[in-house]
């Protein structure tokens, strides 16, 4: 039986302060650069989420130690040159990132290995990432020549590459990044548009010379990495959910502490403003690693814009919750160039479009994006979550905005991201939560 969740809310008020979970990106990253280099690295604000719980689990079969106490972690790694064969399958559950960036740290290591996923994750693209990996002589087998999960890597010796990449993926450029670490040579990226530089700003942090010149990224093979202590900072990906909160519902207003302010992440900060919501960073941190900050995002009146270009890899996930913000916009909201929604947990831009539907709402779906008509009285109803966390979130935060309750189905899913977002909901909104 799928588990359903009613969030109802009468006259709701949005208010106070919030700490969201660290990063997923961030705490990916921490722990696959702890387990690559050597020597111990000590993680704090780690998101102990169920995407970075696998990432976790992986190296652990790899013969890392890591000893985790809530968000404080703890890894000691004897470097990827003596990784162990594991005795089990590699399994990411429903986790992308750890799935995509791991097959280029797997094909330059010393260990064979098969990496497998649930029932979604094994129905998402995989090729974008095995071609360019096969091309540095990688040894990936799988179904479809390597399009889909279950996938064995052989690690092998690699060359570098010049690669361009047909569409800015982060996730593409750091498995060729990571693949490059432990090549011969060079290896180059060069993207369309530049996506999230996380893996570049975590590598420089564990010792590693590269060089980042626009939308180009290189960096030579054969550099040996130390473990270190690494921060990580409240996720911004999170946090839009309930910044668009604030930003819809008048009278309201929310402070965000110690948020991520990656300038490749802050698309929806940006947009927020374009729309007119009032967008204040009070404070900001980080002088080493990621940049964080305080941000206050209140209410004022909303009109839509066009969103697309070189915006879209800065705020790809922040998508379906912009398009419920567009829902009570004066105007057309048209957002395109996101093709990429298409291949995410679920194809995002169905799911959006047939759920906001649901309750009501102009949306009509495009090739590579949304064209969304407002504002619309959005009513009640029953939404699916298609076991996507981020569409699980957009539905409970209509529910503020909705004229009746919505159900919605198969809510444990955003566990993925944000453990206790229900619990973050109920502190700054009067809400009834019923099972």
């Amino acid at each position: 039986m799928v588990e359903t969740k009613t969030v109802e809310y009468d006259k709701p008020l949005v208010k106070g302060s919030i700490k969201v979970p660290g990063d997923k990106s961030i705490s990916h990253r921490a722990i696959m650069l702890g387990s690559i280099a050597k020597g111990r690295t000590a993680i704090k604000g780690f998101l102990d989420g169920e995407d970075c719980l696998r990432t976790i689990e992986i190296f652990k079969r790899l013969g890392v130690s890591i000893e985790r106490k809530g968000t404080d972690v703890v890894v000691d790694s004897p470097g990827i040159g003596k990784w162990t064969t594991p005795k089990e399958e590699l399994y990411a559950g429903n986790s992308g990132t750890t799935a995509r960036l791991m097959l280029g740290i797997l094909s330059g290591s010393p260990v064979t290995s098969t990496m497998t996923g649930d029932d979604s994750l094994s129905k998402r693209p995989m090729k974008r990432v095995t071609t360019p990996l096969q091309s540095m002589g990688a040894s990936i087998a799988g179904a479809e020549s390597g399009d889909f999960l279950p996938l064995t890597i052989e690690g092998t010796e690699l060359e570098g590459i010049d690669y361009n990449m047909p569409v800015a993926s982060a996730q593409v450029k750091s498995a060729i990044l990571f693949a490059g670490l432990n090549a011969e040579g060079e290896t180059v990226v060069r993207e369309t548009a530049v996506s999230r530089d996380h893996t570049e700003r975590m590598l420089k942090q564990f010792g590693a010379e590269l060089v980042q010149d626009g939308k180009t990224v290189s960096i030579k093979g054969g550099q040996a990495l130390t473990g270190t202590d690494v921060t990580v900072p409240g996720d911004i990906s999170s946090a839009a959910f309930f910044m668009v909160a604030a930003a819809m519902i008048e009278g309201s207003e929310v402070d965000f502490l110690d948020v991520g302010l990656n300038p490749t992440r802050t698309g929806i900060i940006e947009v927020l403003r374009q729309m007119g919501a009032k967008v204040d960073i009070l404070e900001q941190n980080g002088e080493m690693g990621e940049p964080y900050g305080v941000v206050k995002v209140s209410h004022d009146r909303l009109e839509g814009i066009e969103i697309s270009g070189d915006i879209i890899p800065t705020l790809i996930d922040e998508l379906p919750i912009i398009a419920l913000l567009a829902t009570q916009a004066t105007g057309t909201t048209v957002i395109k160039d996101a093709g990429e929604l298409r291949v995410k947990e679920t194809d995002r831009i169905a799911a959006v479009t047939d759920e906001l539907t649901k309750l009501g709402a102009n949306v009509k779906a495009t090739d590579d994006g949304m064209i969304i008509e407002g504002p619309t009285a959005l009513s009640g109803g029953e939404l699916k979550s298609y076991g996507d966390h981020r569409i699980g979130m957009m539905a409970a935060i209509a529910s503020l905005v909705s004229d009746g309750p919505i159900h919605i189905e198969d809510p444990s899913c955003i566990a993925i991201s944000y453990p206790n977002f229900f619990d973050h909901l109920s502190q700054i909104v009067s809400a009834r939560i019923e099972e």
